[in-house]
């Protein structure tokens, strides 16, 4: 009597850089390729950019984070698959998804349209797995279209790094021809100076060292101010005051030493975290002339879509490197060094 020989289905696989724990080194492992739940979509990533607050992930700085965690919040990719209850999106469509990875729609932030403050929000790479995989999942909501001619690479950063610069700098309440500082040429800070420019501001770029004014320029600075040789704030007074100081660099003793540099009714707009106070007196908020701190950080995909299309439609574009999937840690050392030009990009 012949023998029946059971053949299983071969599993489609993906590779995949995951963290198995905090504080763990990444690891390149083969999955099974997810299939889509209702209302998410599957995503065949073409890029991810590594951002710094990746760290959230790589050393478990959330709680209830779950282990293995695939990290990555800049993704640009193509929809492969929808699921049961999604039509708003086609297959093949090119889509990115940034650090905002869904919100409930029920609580009373986003039942007001403030989604960005959803209460019960979900973060792409912390609460599910994210971008530093050749295939993702998501929920439909946090998706956001990506023009036709900008390239993956070029979109993935514009979608955490991007957002956050461009959201700012429109929510600052400054005004075409008003002064707009940028402290930091940096990941941030190199999309701040584009992005400041594009809008009409007479743009400052403050940095650390002459290395760096030739850059700013090339930017799109009309002023550049070395923060080593001289005092900036004072130097921005001379200029008139800040309308606006946007701060990317994650230094508050830096931050705070350019409060005084603000004008009348000028803001601080900090957008890179960091976890020491920013040293303030009330005298320096209050008189002679009123002076607003505001913290910022990125956008919901609707914001990403507009960063996305002004970036296409103005020119603005990060300076990046890339690197293959499987040099995830290598990619991530590099980020985190400080030493890259500047932002990190993870191709598939």
């Amino acid at each position: 009597m012949a023998t029946m020989r059971v053949v299983k289905p071969e599993v489609a696989e993906m590779m995949v850089a995951q963290i198995s724990k905090p504080g763990a080194e990444f690891e390149i492992v083969k999955r099974e390729i997810p299939a889509p739940g209702p209302r998410q979509v599957r995503i065949k990533v073409k890029a991810c950019g590594i951002c710094h607050s990746d760290v959230v992930t790589k050393e478990g700085l959330f709680p209830g984070i779950q282990y293995p965690r695939v990290p990555g919040h800049e993704i640009a990719g193509l929809v492969d698959e929808l699921g049961p209850g999604v039509s708003e999106w086609k297959k093949g469509q090119r889509v990115g998804v940034g650090w905002h990875g869904g919100h409930d729609g029920t609580c009373r932030e986003c039942r007001r349209g403030d989604f960005r403050h959803c209460r019960n929000a979900t973060i792409c790479g912390v609460s599910y797995d994210g971008g530093y995989q050749q295939y993702m999942v998501a929920p439909a909501e946090a998706l956001a279209a990506i023009p036709e001619t900008l390239s993956d690479a070029d979109a993935a950063p514009l979608l955490c790094a991007g957002i956050t610069t461009y959201n700012a700098l429109r929510h600052s309440g400054a005004l075409p021809g008003d002064l707009v500082a940028v402290q930091g040429i940096g990941g941030l800070g190199h999309l701040g100076v584009q992005f400041a420019n594009k809008f009409g501001y007479k743009v400052a770029a403050i940095g650390r060292g002459s290395e760096n004014a030739a850059l700013a320029k090339k930017l799109g600075a009309s002023v550049y101010i070395d923060s080593q040789a001289t005092n900036a704030a004072g130097e921005l007074q001379k200029l008139g005051g800040a309308q606006v100081i946007m701060a990317t660099a994650p230094n508050s003793k830096a931050m705070s030493a350019l409060i005084d540099g603000l004008g009348p009714n000028g803001k601080l707009m900090v957008i890179g975290a960091t976890l020491d106070p920013i040293e303030v007196t009330p005298v320096q908020l209050v008189t002679p002339i009123s002076r607003t701190i505001q913290g910022w950080a990125a956008g919901t995909p609707a914001d990403s879509e507009d960063t996305l299309n002004f970036a296409e439609l103005t020119g603005v574009r990060p300076m990046i490197e890339t690197y293959p999937l499987e040099r995830a840690g290598e990619a991530y050392a590099r980020m985190m060094s400080g030493k890259a030009e500047f932002r990190v990009v993870l191709t598939m």
